[in-house]
């Protein structure tokens, strides 16, 4: 089935904004060094990303996520900053940053930006006054910690890329906690001066133009004040959602290296100054194993965050009909009445098309289905091309995560290589040495040579994002399920001004599916070829039908 694209560009409105326009959005993650790069550097930049605007706004997004581009070493590729208030240079200047949203915002397109507050770089000057003297301004800024009698660490948490979370200076004479790489030292949230610097550079960026955050490990900001030790979590409570089951960080209970209840007041002060904006929303990024749902519970309350990235379909379980049902049910029992973001890939996981084994019909479906839950969407660059987990060899690997603890995790770097836009040799995205190998798979798969292809993946997602726009009960109507197994997925959308049933097929075979009780009509503008007689709707394999309900 062909698909047409008849999207025109809409600039951002100026008089009056909707202060709900993240409810049911749909946001696009760009990691910008494997986007496009501008100048033949080898990593992606801020002008590709302006470059390649009109094809965001092609595929009919709501809003991009950049993740960081801020000024730093690259030990963790941006995620390690040492200048919040500037452009690291491989990406341009803060004046490619205006002209970004400039050109974002004429097309209709919102911008949020990662927002990484819970550590800076070690070569931060902030960290380089902290580690100076034990009584200068900053002395308190980081968490420091004496040795235990014996010289070791104060206590036994473990940072996420491997060892113990503490590292010993010797200028000093101290530890100092980093949940993440050595070079990443946790900032002190104890101490209200920190809040309020980091309040401040949140507004230095809205002052900018941006129209919200995604941030960061946004449960890690608050460390137990007495440094208890963490409790052992038992073998069968273990799961791979926040580090890969190698990684002994799994074998503790997180209780007191992070989701400390301090967090809840910061949050509050955080959204206050995002309510002096108009429409302005967060996304929490909340990397809890065991009580994540309840922590979104916590943290999109009583005046938080307006939502949290939910991590349920991130992880390695395939996600059935049963499975997809468990995890919506028990969102609406925990969460309540928090907003829900759904993503299947990020820049941390393994694509899903590879987690999952998903093959092409599949893709196309479980898009499908991403784009029929309640709550708002993120997308991950090259998701809409069906792109696969690249395999980097060892020697060409970035990643010190992947590096750790190779070969049993080759790391992250297998869903960051670059975005293929045509089928040169880089596949468009630089005439220099791409900073990782662009996979050939990958060049196969390019933005050219499927939008010829009236049934590629990305005229797909093209289609699905329209059909979700022409049905506002798909982004903001209630959710009912009425039926989940392995072999069928079937639910409800009922909400502004329509009602629509919505059955996808998880089986190689064809399935004759009874609409619910009342008058229906199939919708046909849906990107799926299925045919209804009567009472009930002929679901292709790996396909979906859309129903509306006559009268509403």
């Amino acid at each position: 089935m062909a698909f047409h694209d008849h999207s025109t560009a809409r600039p951002i409105e100026a008089a009056a904004p909707d202060p709900d326009w993240w409810r049911g959005a749909v946001i696009y993650q760009i990691y910008p060094r494997s986007f496009q790069d501008s100048n033949d550097d080898g990593i992606g930049d801020l002008s590709g990303i302006i470059h390649r605007m009109d094809y965001l706004k092609k595929l009919g997004v709501d809003a991009i996520w950049v993740s960081p581009f801020f000024r730093s070493p690259m030990r963790d590729f941006g995620y390690d900053i040492s200048a919040f208030r500037e452009v690291d240079p491989i990406f341009g200047s803060n004046g490619d940053f205006d002209a970004l949203i400039q050109r974002a915002h004429t097309l209709g397109i919102r911008v949020l930006i990662d927002l990484v507050l819970n550590h800076t770089s070690s070569d931060h000057r902030w960290f380089r006054e902290s580690r100076a003297s034990r009584d200068n301004s900053k002395s308190d800024w980081y968490v420091w910690a004496d040795p235990k009698p014996d010289g070791s660490p104060p206590n036994n948490w473990l940072s996420i890329f491997g060892g113990s979370a503490w590292e010993w200076d010797s200028e000093r004479m101290q530890y100092y906690l980093h949940n993440f790489l050595i070079e990443q030292p946790d900032l002190n949230f104890h101490n209200e001066a920190v809040q309020d610097e980091l309040l401040d550079l949140a507004r230095y960026w809205l002052d900018r133009g941006v129209d919200g955050f995604r941030l960061d490990v946004v449960n890690f900001y608050f460390h137990d004040a007495e440094l208890r030790d963490n409790p052992p979590l038992r073998p069968e409570d273990r799961n791979d959602n926040t580090a890969p089951a190698v990684n002994p960080y799994n074998f503790q209970d997180h209780l007191f290296s992070k989701t400390q209840p301090e967090n809840l007041h910061f949050l509050k002060r955080f959204r206050q100054l995002l309510d002096e904006y108009p429409a302005i929303t967060s996304v929490g990024e909340i990397g809890e194993s065991q009580r994540g749902m309840e922590t979104q519970a916590a943290y999109t309350s009583d005046g938080r965050l307006h939502m949290a990235y939910d991590f349920d379909f991130l992880a390695n379980a395939f996600p059935t009909g049963s499975r997809i049902r468990h995890v919506l049910e028990k969102f609406e029992r925990v969460v309540k009445d928090g907003w829900a973001c759904w993503a299947f890939s990020n820049h941390d996981t393994v694509r899903s098309a590879s987690r999952w084994d998903l093959e092409e019909g599949q893709k196309k479906l479980y898009a499908a289905i991403l784009m029929s839950l309640k709550g708002s969407v993120c997308l991950y660059q090259g998701e809409e091309l069906g792109l696969t987990e690249a395999y980097v060899p060892f020697e060409d690997l970035r990643d010190p995560y992947g590096k750790r603890f190779w070969p049993r995790f080759k790391g992250r770097d297998g869903a960051r290589t670059p975005m293929p836009w045509n089928t040169d040799h880089s596949g468009g995205f630089t005439d220099a040495k791409p900073w990782l190998p662009v996979a050939v798979e990958h060049v196969e798969r390019a933005v050219s040579v499927q939008e010829r292809d009236p049934d590629s993946t990305l005229l797909f997602y093209r289609a699905m994002l329209r059909f979700r726009k022409r049905h506002p009960a798909l982004a903001k109507g209630d959710l009912e399920i009425l039926h989940a197994d392995d072999d069928l997925l079937t639910i409800l959308r009922d909400g502004e001004g329509e009602r629509l049933f919505c059955a996808f097929n998880l089986t190689e075979h064809p399935l004759e599916v009874a609409l619910p009780e009342g008058e229906w009509t199939l919708d046909e503008t849906a990107p799926f070829a299925s045919a209804a007689d009567g009472a009930t709707v002929t679901v292709p394999p790996w396909e979906a039908a859309f129903a509306t309900a006559n009268g509403i």
